[in-house]
């Protein structure tokens, strides 16, 4: 993300700010207000995009092998925006192993997958090897279905109104015959 010269002049008011309070002009807070705006929108356009780069990832994983180009070349860049590759983004790569491109991709992407699973059951059994004792337990008697709503005697659901059981004919009316043609005798010459 780049700042322009004036967000830049802003920022750094708001970070000396920060550092030693001193009260704000109007002008000041405005031009604060209007820089965090620019940032969320940013960071939101960033979110769009990258959805719709993961998206474009997978139409062209879909069209294999015919689009093994731009599949490599979108793959590529994920992967240096932080894309972390997925079972399908392997399992495509392993079945283009043979073109020497996408077998160089498919050991690269392996060492990142490995990577971010054992990331991810580092994270796992850090929060499960937390003791207990760290995080205090707030019971939350408020919730419905909690202690307090154990006491509480539940009430009868009122019975359905009795409504008549239509009858076959009432919902699917008899259909028409269709009329047979007269016989031949009848028929006249024209």
């Amino acid at each position: 993300m780049a700042f322009s010269a004036d967000e830049l002049r802003v920022l750094r008011r708001a970070l000396a700010v920060a550092l030693h309070p001193a009260p704000l002009q109007d002008e000041d807070v405005q031009d604060a207000l209007r820089l965090a705006e620019s940032v969320d929108e940013a960071v939101r356009e960033a979110g769009r995009l990258r959805a719709f780069l993961l998206d474009d990832l997978a139409r062209y994983r879909e069209a294999l092998p015919g689009s093994l180009s731009g599949y490599l070349e979108l793959l590529k860049d994920a992967l240096a925006a932080g894309y972390d590759p997925a079972a399908d983004d392997l399992a495509a790569l392993r079945a283009l192993r043979r073109n020497p491109a996408a077998a160089a991709l498919l050991a690269r992407c392996r060492i990142l997958a490995e990577r971010s699973v054992r990331a991810r059951l580092a994270r796992v059994s850090q929060a499960t090897t937390t003791p207990a004792a760290a995080t205090p337990r707030v019971r939350l008697l408020a919730l419905p279905g909690g202690r307090a709503a154990a006491d509480e005697p539940k009430p009868t659901p009122p019975a359905p109104a009795e409504r008549p059981v239509p009858k076959p004919s009432e919902v699917f009316p008899p259909r028409r015959r269709p009329v047979p043609p007269p016989p031949p005798e009848e028929r006249v010459a024209g």
